[in-house]
């Protein structure tokens, strides 16, 4: 039974309409009518083509490349839907762009998350709908209220199901740790975690020690995104040099950026497991490469938000997610 609102509305931007679409298919209602495009002098436009008077609105958007287009493009869109009387308006983010500047870790830089999250208040949205923040302390980034949901058990149980006769799952650094604890768990495998420094800015990193065990196991390396896929790679390395006999790996947003699937590719991964929280364009869907859907775990949710039922109930469906 529907809350005070008419209606629900999904609605999508540029940067995944496809998850969007699958999303209205699993709760049964097509996807919103709308023309987001860009002018010749580069400005965005948007237009609504029906009515949202009082209805309980949802955007999807995954901030992802080009990213500074997703955010205006989401922006534009809940400014729009606001100002044709939508009753409510939920920004649903599959994946957070500029999820790792959370904080102060230099002089002089900026805490861009923070901002990002502040312009999706300012822009009208009454609440957010976000997939594995980089840091859980982005939630209070907003100024409105926030459900962070986790795909980690789609992808945890992907592995359980494959049955691994001696698994472990291994974090490539120390702050994934408590990530990566959480999947041991699902799988039933111990946990072993990579020491390692970042230089500076820089896409590269040192790696200082190994703890715990891989020798004669199969490594699963557990992070949130895989981005020009240098720490993967590299962990993978670290792993069968200290005795591992196979190395998977799995994240949730797959950025994949710059020369991330070349190195995939040439890797010793033998899978790479991801979420379509962003989009996978056809030329990086390199062979071991697995894409699994949150469509049911996103559909689930909305359902549960628009009703005022339990969120944290929405995880019991996630048996129902496929790979696509």
């Amino acid at each position: 039974m529907a809350g005070h609102y008419d209606q629900l509305s999904v609605f999508a931007g540029n940067s995944n309409r496809e998850l969007a679409e699958e999303m209205c298919a699993y709760i049964g209602i097509p996807l919103g009518r709308a023309e987001v495009f860009k002018f010749s002098n580069d400005n965005t436009f948007v237009r609504i083509n029906e009515s949202v008077r009082e209805n309980d609105v949802f955007v999807v958007q995954s901030f992802s490349d080009p990213i500074n287009d997703s955010i205006m493009e989401m922006l534009i869109m809940i400014d729009t839907i606001k100002r044709a009387s939508a009753g409510r308006v939920t920004a649903v983010i599959p994946y957070f762009g500029y999820g790792r500047t959370d904080k102060k870790d230099q002089p002089r830089v900026p805490i861009t998350a923070r901002l990002v999250a502040k312009l999706v208040g300012v822009s009208g949205a009454d609440r957010a709908l976000l997939l594995d923040l980089h840091a859980g302390q982005i939630q209070g980034f907003f100024d409105v209220p926030v459900d962070e949901m986790s795909a980690m058990s789609l992808t945890a149980s992907y592995f359980a199901q494959k049955r691994l006769p001696d698994a472990v799952v291994v974090s490539p650094d120390l702050g994934n740790t408590k990530r990566a604890r959480n999947f041991a768990e699902i799988v039933d495998a111990p946990l072993a975690i990579i020491e390692k420094r970042r230089a500076g800015n820089q896409d590269r990193t040192e790696v200082l020690n190994l703890i715990g065990s891989v020798v004669g196991k199969q490594a699963i390396i557990v992070d949130d995104e895989i981005d020009t896929g240098g720490s993967i790679t590299q962990a993978a390395d670290v792993c069968l040099d200290a005795g591992a006999i196979e190395v998977y790996a799995s994240a949730i947003h797959p950025v994949l950026s710059g020369p991330a699937t070349e190195r995939l590719q040439a890797s010793a991964i033998r899978e790479v497991v991801v979420t379509n929280s962003i989009a996978v364009p056809a030329a990086k869907r390199i062979p071991k490469l697995t894409v699994l859907s949150v469509a049911a775990l996103l559909g689930e949710t909305v359902q549960r938000i628009h009703t005022g039922a339990s969120v944290s109930a929405t995880y019991r469906t996630q048996e129902s997610m496929a790979v696509i």
